[in-house]
């Protein structure tokens, strides 16, 4: 490909809205045009880019006996009734009528498509295992599009969905999806990547890993414990908390005038907040029925966690004088019975524990749960913290990390197949629901990522496997009848032996031609000029500046196609 000929401009400076720097860079390398908040176009080197990703990814899904097939975009609203998502998800999944008057969703993700298309078809124990996948356009009409094609409404996205008659067939290939992840993230190129459980949210199941990319502009937040090496999604991680010495006491009320907040309460009782009790309060979105959660003083509440264990959705609460609720007081002794209360496991063990006596300005000194409330059940609730104890080895080494989300996988169970009536006959003739596997990668996402984790102050620096192109030839003089001819044989020449070559011919002055080139972000830059013809060399220097040196003009085609093949060799 000749720089002439190549539609799209490159800039000196981003949007102004272009805050994270991979947004910045690919608007200013002439990748992407914006057309509407989290929707855009691609010139044709984000093409040739995520078009390599998606070779990476049918590689390794046809490595693990996938059959690639197409789902629909637009659906009809009657299979998303059926899984019960079509009222269960909110504004995000985009929905509309056809001009018959049916009603129609635009796809955001297919596991009902997957149900649907094999349903009538894996009817007997002996068709499975099996895994479908696709690589397709989704539309999410995401609230909060941000970071180019990070966090987008229109995205391109590779989805498989595995079927097994057991638990123990999903777990042996689950096994051997999170490997081909591990492989994808590899081979496209990204260095920094963690598989972290996960929250299963609105795809349901009840295991999950995320595999994120550590970066410090991610939007979702990481447990990792610099001991073992365990990792979680913030929404996920189990809260474990030092054992304190406790003794039981006898109940005491006491009198704690404007003590309404737990720093007030532990100022004014001159003790630390890790033997105290204290309440959140929450109402149920379905008929804003109350909800308290009890937790230890220096923690707060996971609100994904809660929903979990709740099953529900929930909101911040409005407290009423008709609630019986006392703000600022509340505590589990003589607490009203309109609420459902929730303990939270960071208080199993304290012997004596303050918390509100529900009545205003007053306060329990000695609550032991046990004692004074009766039979008590205790839920993990609480978001995990810096320095927090490690779930696994128990030492208290958990760092609180950034991430970029580049790809899930679930165990999703029967969720589906149930609920849309996927049956197939097991080997006694009983008739059974499948179990479902997921696997999700965003195309667009993982190439703007790489370009997050992999780039400079002038441009991307593109990892071999996913370069628009491999090698680019500067053409510093194309007035220049040796030069010229120079640059367009070796660029012949180059290409006829397989070689993916990016030519700028153009009559520009170098500065501008280089700073060109390192927007372009392609790993191998060849330049000729006056100078080089001189001396019969070629001016060669890799993208990440780790290597400069001249090959001779003779040699060029040769020492170039082996230091591509060098580079490739790394990401197989």
């Amino acid at each position: 490909m000749k720089v002439s000929k190549l539609l799209g401009q490159r800039f000196k400076n981003a949007p102004s809205d272009c805050v994270i720097e991979s947004h910045a860079l690919m608007m200013r390398g002439g990748y992407m045009k914006y057309m509407a908040n989290g929707i855009y176009s691609l010139f044709m080197p984000t093409k040739r880019i995520t078009r390599k990703i998606e070779n990476i990814i049918r590689d390794e899904m046809d490595k693990a006996d996938g059959q690639e097939v197409m789902f629909p975009v637009a659906m009809p609203a009657t299979i998303w009734e059926e899984s019960g998502r079509y009222n269960a998800i909110g504004s995000e999944l985009a929905r509309w009528r056809d001009r018959s008057g049916n009603n129609m969703v635009l796809g955001m993700t297919h596991e009902e498509a997957a149900v649907h298309l094999a349903r009538d078809t894996a009817s007997s124990y002996a068709d499975y295992p099996f895994m479908i996948y696709q690589i397709q356009t989704k539309f999410r009409d995401e609230p909060r599009a941000r970071g180019g094609l990070i966090r987008v409404r229109e995205f391109t996205m590779k989805d498989a969905y595995s079927f097994h008659t057991s638990e123990e067939d999903l777990d042996r290939y689950y096994d051997i999806q999170f490997k081909a992840y591990e492989n994808i993230f590899r081979r496209a190129g990204a260095k920094n990547v963690i598989a972290v459980k996960s929250d299963s949210g609105m795809m349901g199941g009840n295991v999950s890993h995320e595999f994120m990319l550590l970066s410090e502009i991610g939007e979702d937040t990481i447990a990792i414990c610099s001991e073992c090496g365990y990792s979680a999604n913030m929404e996920a991680a189990e809260v474990k908390t030092e054992n304190r010495e406790s003794h039981e006491e006898p109940l005491e009320k006491i009198y704690t005038p404007d003590c309404k907040t737990i720093d007030e309460l532990a100022k004014f009782m001159g003790t630390d907040t890790l033997s105290f009790g204290k309440a959140v309060v929450y109402q149920r979105n379905a008929d804003d029925s109350y909800v308290i959660v009890f937790i230890r003083g220096d923690l707060d509440v996971n609100e994904t966690k809660l929903r979990n264990h709740l099953k529900c959705e929930i909101h911040p609460a409005v407290i009423t004088e008709e609630s019986g609720i006392v703000a600022g007081f509340i505590g589990p002794v003589g607490l009203t019975k309109n609420a459902t209360v929730v303990l939270d496991a960071s208080l199993c063990g304290i012997e004596s524990m303050v918390c509100g006596a529900n009545e205003k300005d007053y306060h329990y000194k000695g609550i032991n749960l046990g004692r004074d409330c009766g039979e008590v059940k205790y839920a993990d609730v609480a978001k995990i913290y810096e320095g927090a104890i490690c779930p696994v080895c128990g030492k208290p080494h958990i760092t609180i990390n950034r991430g970029i989300e580049i790809g899930n996988i679930f165990k999703l169970g029967t969720k589906y197949t149930k609920s849309m009536n996927m049956t197939y006959l097991d080997s006694n003739g009983e008739s059974k629901n499948p179990i479902m596997g997921c696997y999700g990668i965003g195309v667009g996402r993982l190439a703007a990522s790489i370009c997050q984790e992999s780039h400079d102050g002038y441009g991307p620096i593109w990892p071999m496997s996913i370069a628009p192109w491999q090698v680019e030839i500067c053409n510093l003089r194309c007035d220049d009848e040796t030069v010229n001819s120079t640059a367009s044989k070796l660029y012949e020449e180059l290409t006829n032996a397989g070689v993916e070559v990016l030519y700028d011919d153009r009559n520009i002055r170098p500065g501008a031609m280089f700073a060109d080139a390192d927007l372009f972000g392609i790993p191998v830059r060849i330049v000729v000029s006056p100078k080089t013809c001189e001396r019969s060399v070629v001016e060669v220097s890799f993208r990440d500046k780790s290597w400069k040196g001249d090959i001779a003009i003779d040699d060029a085609v040769t020492k170039i196609k082996e230091i591509v093949e060098t580079e490739l060799a790394k990401y197989r």
